[in-house]
């Protein structure tokens, strides 16, 4: 059986290329991972991003070029970086401590904000110190809706008795804090998941509580361990929250192997959508999971429409039918206009460990899905080097920003793309589309060597034109051109005198225009 994955150009552009931009500069002493973004609503143009361990990245010109500096505080910089800005326009970075004197690794939850996207900070506040228990992977939220807890800033962490402790005796908990004066102070650490987990750092754990904040000011969040993903809220400003309830199980658990990578998560993450859209109020959770198999990590979203107490069925987010890989997913939702964008690597293109790096998005409230590569090349990591255990990805008013992390000849870079709501190019799915009812079909077999078949379909009498180009755009054979009438038709590509690499089958059919990558894997 032919396996059918669908890319429709729409657009004159030769091919789907996203311009990947790198954006640190010189590594020093540690290699960067672990990437969040956030981008300043007051002036979009202002963008802000952190890698572990301690890198913070700025751009005043849309992500077009970066400046990068080490963050410094009296309580140590040391990981888990988080930034958000509030409806002001200041930005915060929340992240783990080792303090210098008067302290221990991972204390303490350190909040630095700055009133100039970056180009200076204050020292920071400490959140959530309780000797000796350790606290670690926190993120922030900032409340952006009308109500009265308008600008209140909120926290959420995982905190251990003792970190990687295998004694019984020891325990997790999921932790919530808040500030009420942009970041200056910041209340009492309670705890809000109802059954807790181990130390040890792995599935029994219970750990990404990721907040979100709905359109009246309402708090949601979501976490993994040993009874799955579980979900709670709160409607009082974080002052009290409610009984912890069931979203999904997480088969495999949320620490699984992924070949070329030390270790690898699929916690979740929850996104609300803010905008006047029809999906106003609607709560996402996405993470992964290996359900379909341990060589098959796959993407998965639940939506609930009814603040949290009841979810809709799953959602496989990823639509390959292979048996490959889609892992470390990260998902925002635009707050202008309700779409939900996902970023995750992806494998279904590649052989090995071969990586590349894809965005899903959705304009029905999370009904469906459309995938767009937007890695301009695969990468191939090793587990030699530790490769994080998050990517991040942030929206406003119709740009998305994936950021992701990459290796090379076990070399960590960090990278970003422009996602323009106006391009729409290079969407990837398993489903015929509407458009015209043209479909070029993927090249089959896909990698291929030294010949492979393009197929395409017509509904009617159409001039065609069936080209393939290289990664440079330069045109290697004209496979047909001429008028046919309605069918489907295949021709063969014979590439044996060509090197490896990836080329592009082009479709031009009337005013449609389609392209397909192909592997020529020798």
């Amino acid at each position: 059986m032919r396996s059918l994955f669908l890319l429709v150009l729409f657009s004159t552009v030769l091919f789907a290329q996203y311009e990947n931009i790198k954006i640190n500069g010189a590594i020093f002493q540690y290699k960067p991972e672990e990437v969040s973004i956030a981008i300043n609503p007051n002036n979009p143009l202002e963008i802000a991003a952190g890698a572990n361990i301690s890198y913070m990245f700025h751009s005043f010109d849309g992500g077009d070029t970066w400046d990068q500096k080490i963050m410094e505080s009296s309580l140590g910089v040391w990981g888990d970086p988080s930034l958000v800005y509030d409806t002001e326009g200041n930005l915060y970075f929340g992240h783990l401590s080792n303090p210098v004197t008067g302290g221990y690794w991972i204390d303490r939850i350190v909040v630095q904000k700055s009133t100039d996207n970056g180009v200076t900070w204050n020292d920071g506040a400490g959140v959530g110190f309780s000797n000796p228990r350790n606290q670690d992977k926190e993120w922030l939220a900032v409340d952006h809706s009308t109500s009265q807890y308008r600008n209140n800033l909120y926290m959420c962490w995982t905190e251990f008795d003792s970190y990687g402790s295998e004694n019984p005796n020891d325990s997790s908990r999921i932790l919530f804090s808040k500030s009420t004066d942009l970041g200056d102070n910041w209340a009492e650490s309670i705890a809000i998941s109802d059954v807790g987990g181990n130390c040890i750092d792995v599935d029994e754990t219970v750990e990404g509580a990721v907040p979100t904040v709905g359109p009246n000011g309402e708090i949601y969040t979501s976490w993994s361990g040993p009874l799955g993903i579980m979900f709670d809220k709160s409607l009082d400003g974080g002052e009290t929250w409610g009984t912890d309830i069931f979203v999904s199980d997480q088969p495999e658990g949320w620490d699984f192997p992924i070949p070329g990578i030390d270790r690898c998560n699929g916690m979740p993450i929850t996104a609300c959508d803010i905008s006047d859209s029809p999906y106003n109020g609607n709560i996402y959770i996405l993470w992964s999971d290996q359900r379909n198999g341990t060589n098959n990590t796959d993407i998965f979203l639940k939506r609930s429409t009814d603040g949290g107490d009841s979810w809709d069925e799953l959602v496989k987010v990823n639509s390959d039918s292979t048996e490959r890989h889609q892992f470390f997913p990260w998902m925002c939702v635009d707050s202008t206009t309700g779409n939900i964008y996902a970023v995750y690597y992806d494998r279904r293109n590649t052989i090995g460990n071969s990586t590349d790096v894809f965005m899903a998005r959705s304009t029905d409230g999370g009904e469906s899905f459309t995938e767009y590569e937007i890695s301009e090349n695969s990468f191939l990591p090793t587990d030699q080097v530790f490769f994080g255990d998050y990517i991040g990805i942030a929206a406003h008013k119709g740009i998305a920003y994936p950021i992701w992390t990459r290796m090379d000849n076990g070399d960590l870079s960090i990278w970003i793309t422009k996602f323009k709501e106006e391009d729409h190019i290079n969407p990837v799915s398993n489903e015929v589309p509407i458009v015209a009812d043209f479909v070029l079909y993927q090249n089959y077999p896909n990698p291929f060597n030294p010949s492979t078949t393009v197929s395409f379909s017509l509904p009617h009498q159409a001039s065609v034109t069936l080209e393939v180009f290289d990664i440079l755009g330069n045109r290697i054979d004209v496979l047909y051109k001429g008028s046919k009438s309605a069918g489907t038709y295949e021709y063969n590509f014979d590439a044996s005198v060509l090197p490896s690499g990836v080329y592009f089958a082009k479709l031009s059919a009337d005013e449609f225009i389609a392209t397909r990558k192909m592997m020529l894997l020798k």
